[in-house]
């Protein structure tokens, strides 16, 4: 499918049916939500390093891209799959862009802080998503993450304000991540697009932020930790 496909299951979204996104952080867990019946994926940066045996932030970039292409390629076009790129590995936009078409992605998530943490200058930041736009055209389905509510203060005006700049700057979607689900009218409220909200891996959390205003619903690294934790407990119970 192609990105325009990944951008029209955005578009119409009511508060009974936000587009939900599962994150395959392999091959063989990719293939099952598309068994499943999801009509995207998005993978998290996360689970995929867990996978792999790094620790969250620590992926090299050409794991994490290869990463992405055998779950592109385990749905067969299938589904269209958004991918989980960080910062963007401090690639120029024209490689960065270049080497996530590469996988056969069709969008990506990158984040406004650095990796220790430290909140990027949204200005610069916006300047910065604005060429990877240029690079990308229509080709990519950019998803803008707001890391205020994880690295920063927790100012809701702050993280309005970096939304807006970033979707002026071209982003399809904003993402503020572990925003509280009681600030979530008053994101909705303040921002232009789509929104993405993180949910714990359960049906509730879910129909909870679709009622509060998310257009797309991701699960971080909950679902790879989840399957784990399922994994753990049978060996248990096997060794028993």
């Amino acid at each position: 499918m192609t990105v325009s496909a990944f951008r029209a299951l955005h578009r119409g979204r009511t508060a009974d049916h936000p587009l939900v996104l599962p994150g395959p952080w392999d091959a063989g867990s990719a293939r099952v939500f598309v068994d499943a019946g999801f009509p995207a994926l998005a993978t998290p940066s996360a689970g995929v390093a867990a996978s792999l045996g790094y620790a969250d932030g620590s992926t090299p970039p050409e794991e994490m891209f290869a990463a992405v292409s055998r779950i592109v390629r385990a749905v067969s076009g299938a589904v269209p799959v958004s991918a989980d790129i960080e910062g963007g590995y401090g690639l120029a936009p024209g490689e960065l862009v270049g080497r996530l078409l590469e996988t056969g992605a069709v969008g990506c998530n990158l984040e406004d802080s650095a990796a220790d943490g430290t909140l990027k200058d949204p200005g610069q930041h916006a300047d910065w998503l604005a060429e990877v736009r240029a690079a990308a055209g229509d080709a990519l389905f950019v998803n803008a993450r707001v890391d205020t509510f994880v690295h920063g203060t927790g100012d809701l005006a702050d993280a309005v304000a970096r939304a807006r700049l970033y979707v002026a700057a071209g982003a399809d979607c904003v993402y503020p991540i572990l925003a509280p689900i009681a600030v979530l009218p008053a994101l909705r409220a303040g921002i232009e697009g789509p929104i993405n909200m993180a949910a714990g891996p359960d049906k509730d959390s879910v129909a909870e932020l679709g009622r509060q205003g998310a257009t797309r619903i991701t699960f971080g690294p909950g679902l790879q930790r989840s399957a784990m934790e399922a994994t753990r407990a049978l060996a248990e119970s096997l060794r028993g």
